[in-house]
């Protein structure tokens, strides 16, 4: 990029070196998150792929599946990514125009969101609650659910929904099938999983269902995950706050870079649509 002579006919836009840094900043910025964004896009199709999640027999499932999020997500972020990346490195004003439009739009989503979330708490608990539930009905099904359920229960220390007998909602767990599983409940529940080993004992929760409160306590965890959720979430919201406003922060700081960027573009073709008529 020259930037001693503005008027030379030469093309550049960033001729002072805080408008190049800005411009660095945006391409570096969104080249990161296009990778990020492709990771993202690979991991989802390849857990949707791996499990056969576009089968003729599963397809009407897909819709509930957790790496159909992930491909979502990937794929957006990758393609708006990309598009702020060759639009600040091409200097094309329309790839900038329409990049800083999304990113408009994203941030007034979420804005909406966070509004939406807060004054719906009951309904939203309500849908976690309705969701949890159907990921233990689906628990041995799917592979995305049961991790999933694993996890919320070994790091919050919780079984079930509301309580460790939630789990007769599912079929292998309930207490009329004909399984080792009847009346059990995941290992995930079981307080010591490995039993002071290294291998995971897959049936430390067998028969927790017919044990009664006092005699379960010193097994597996008798809260349910709601309660759980809904502590860590009052205990951690100055944490999620901080987490919101930050990446609300970047995104509004990106817009106006690209409205910076895209106003020196404009008064640098202006200059040299000057100088060309000046030649003539």
């Amino acid at each position: 990029i020259t930037c001693n002579k503005p008027f030379s006919g030469k093309r550049s836009s960033f001729c002072d070196w805080r408008d190049y840094i800005l411009k660095c900043l945006l391409v570096t910025s969104n080249l990161l998150f296009t990778v990020l964004g492709l990771v993202t896009l690979v991991v989802g199709l390849w857990g949707l792929i791996n499990k056969e999640s576009f089968a003729q027999e599963k397809i009407s499932g897909i819709g509930t599946d957790p790496m159909l999020l992930f491909t979502f997500l990937g794929f957006i972020l990758a393609l708006l990514s990309l598009m702020g990346c060759v639009g600040a490195l091409r200097e094309n004003m329309c790839l900038l125009r329409n990049f800083s439009a999304v990113v408009l739009v994203l941030v007034v989503a979420q804005v909406l969101a966070v509004v939406v979330l807060y004054s719906l708490q009951g309904q939203i608990e309500d849908y976690l609650h309705s969701g949890m539930l159907a990921a233990m009905v689906r628990y041995q099904d799917d592979l995305d659910l049961r991790f999933i359920t694993d996890e919320i229960q070994t790091g919050l220390q919780c079984c079930g929904a509301d309580t460790y007998r939630d789990w007769g909602i599912n079929v292998y767990f309930n207490c009329s099938a004909p399984g080792v599983q009847a009346c059990g409940v995941p290992p995930s529940c079981c307080i010591d999983p490995l039993e002071n080993g290294t291998v995971w004992n897959s049936q430390c929760g067998v028969g927790a269902q017919k044990l009664d409160e006092f005699s379960a306590q010193s097994v597996i965890f008798l809260g349910g995950c709601m309660g759980s959720i809904s502590r860590w979430i009052e205990q951690h919201s100055g944490v999620i706050v901080t987490v919101v406003i930050i990446l609300l922060g970047v995104q509004i700081l990106t817009m106006f870079i690209t409205a910076h960027l895209l106003l020196k573009i404009r008064w640098s073709r202006a200059q040299h649509a000057v100088y060309l008529q000046s030649l003539q």
